[in-house]
């Protein structure tokens, strides 16, 4: 019999084989407290344990990977753009010093490709164990017409716990506190409009290869390093070290200063000290490309830092050897202060937080 949703290009048959792929992936993501499986209408987390809790905050955030997809389309590999998306998402709850609990993800497609799809959600998956969070449902949803056949986007969404009391943010800085700086792996999921536009307008292909980056890679394995996940070493140095750390900023778009300003109190500033650190090849090799000056995107990419730490003064040591001990680069940039000054060419909050402010002096190390 003739299937009219099939002759308008919704293929639910390879939609039901991604789903039967992925389901050992997700279901590894899951513990005692995920109810029902995959599969169903809805997931189900159980938060009984909640009532232990002396005042629970839910955390919640949501996010995709923006144009970085295009470059997964472009060499067709798709089995990190999945961690990628954890990392946009988690790594912004655990700021506040939630512990992420679950997550769900929705793919759009111009066409099912059960193989593909499978790729995606493993990469999400394999995130999620790293973070402790259960990947408890999704959605794949075909839009032929709308996108092409190779076409995709991700998104997703997920929800931690916090006690009130152990909340972080800007309500906790004081005069005197450290910025900590936190190594990226590369430039994680910002600013990939800009590289594509840069890569195009030198006419580089992503199946070329730039020795400069450092990598012996082509250009689009070395721009799909996945984003660097953040939550459960932030976590284990939370729970060693309570009190130590103020506040976190995840520095994701909008840039270095801009992020940091957001985790910083009014009437606070700092100058981030750009010789602390010298950005990866992939920065420097894009900006003499664009024949623009590395400061002159530090408002797009990271350079380097995936993180900040604002931490007391007097556990900034044991802060920066527990999350080195654990593989995350960290080193101080900076040192938070009341004083009054002229904040002429500081950055002075973001995205419509009221927060600190923020200005980068001096030169990047060579």
């Amino acid at each position: 019999m003739p299937n009219p949703y099939a002759e308008a290009g919704v293929d639910t048959a390879a939609g039901d084989l991604a789903v039967e792929l992925m389901k050992s992936a997700v279901a590894a993501t899951h513990n005692a407290s995920v109810l029902g499986g995959v599969g169903g209408f809805a997931g189900l987390y159980d938060v009984s344990f909640l009532k232990d809790f002396s005042h629970p905050l839910l955390a919640t955030s949501t996010d995709g990977v923006g144009t970085k997809v295009a470059i997964a389309q472009a060499i067709d590999k798709h089995d990190t753009i999945g961690q990628d998306l954890v990392g946009m998402v988690v790594d912004d709850i655990v700021v506040v010093g939630a512990k992420p609990l679950f997550m769900t993800d929705y793919i759009a497609c111009g066409r099912v490709v059960p193989g593909r799809i499978a790729d995606i959600v493993a990469g999400i998956a394999r995130g999620c164990s790293e973070t402790g969070t259960a990947l408890v449902g999704g959605e794949t949803a075909e839009h032929p017409g709308l996108l092409g056949p190779d076409d995709y986007d991700v998104a997703g969404a997920a929800t931690g716990v916090v006690e009130a009391d152990a909340q972080l943010g800007a309500h906790l800085v004081q005069d005197g506190d450290v910025v900590l700086a936190i190594e990226s792996s590369g430039l994680h999921s910002n600013g990939y409009s800009l590289v594509r536009h840069i890569l195009s307008s030198r006419g580089v292909g992503f199946s070329d290869q730039l020795p400069d980056f450092g990598v012996a890679v082509s250009v689009g394995e070395a721009l799909l390093e996945p984003t660097r996940l953040y939550t459960a070493p932030l976590l284990s140095l939370l729970e060693q070290h309570p009190g130590a750390v103020h506040s976190l900023s995840h520095v994701t778009g909008g840039g270095i200063a801009a992020n940091l300003a957001r985790v910083l109190p009014v009437g606070s500033w700092v100058e981030v000290d750009r010789s602390t650190w010298q950005p990866l090849p992939v920065f420097r090799v894009l900006a003499d490309m664009a024949g623009t000056a590395i400061e002159d995107t530090e408002g797009t990419w990271n350079l380097g830092i995936g993180m900040f730490a604002v931490v007391s003064a007097s556990a900034a040591a044991d802060v920066i050897a527990s999350l080195g001990a654990a593989g995350m680069p960290t080193w101080p940039v900076g040192t938070i202060a009341t004083s009054a000054r002229d904040l002429t060419g500081f950055e002075q909050g973001a995205k419509g937080v009221d927060g600190g402010a923020v200005r980068l002096v001096g030169s990047y190390a060579a």
